[in-house]
């Protein structure tokens, strides 16, 4: 069971690979209510599914249902600082500076050569300071 579980995760990232989305979509479902059924897979590989069916939900800007991915991913395992950085991304959009602020940090505390998590950081503090100074 637990190699059928890996060759459905390692087939659902060659279907993302290949933007075949809504195939990779339905297999990291798969994968992903498996691991939760059995609780016999990996935390890393959980993670990565989450955080990968997010990425799906996040380009239909399904931006909720993404963040839930993420968060479920950060739960799986919370030294995984992709998710972190993907959520705060969308908190970011959102316009919840504060919270996407907090998930930027998050990321460099786990990765501090994180470029892009670097240069979002900075985006919003001056996006946040913009929105006071405009009195928004």
């Amino acid at each position: 069971m637990e190699n059928d579980s890996l060759c459905v995760l390692e087939q659902a990232h060659v279907e993302f690979n290949k933007r075949n989305f809504n195939r990779a979509e339905d297999l990291y479902t798969k994968f992903i209510t498996s691991c939760l059924q059995t609780r016999k897979c990996d935390a890393e590989d959980l993670a990565v599914a989450l955080n990968n069916r997010g990425q799906i939900k996040y380009l239909r800007v399904d931006f909720y249902e993404a963040m839930d991915d993420y968060t479920s991913a950060i739960q799986a395992n919370s030294r995984f600082e992709v998710p972190y950085y993907n959520r705060g991304l969308i908190r970011y959009r959102l316009g919840f500076f504060e919270e996407a602020k907090s998930d930027f940090q998050k990321t460099l505390d786990l990765n501090p050569n994180f470029e892009d998590a670097k240069l979002s950081l900075k985006q919003t503090i001056d996006d946040e300071e913009h929105k006071i100074t405009r009195g928004y």
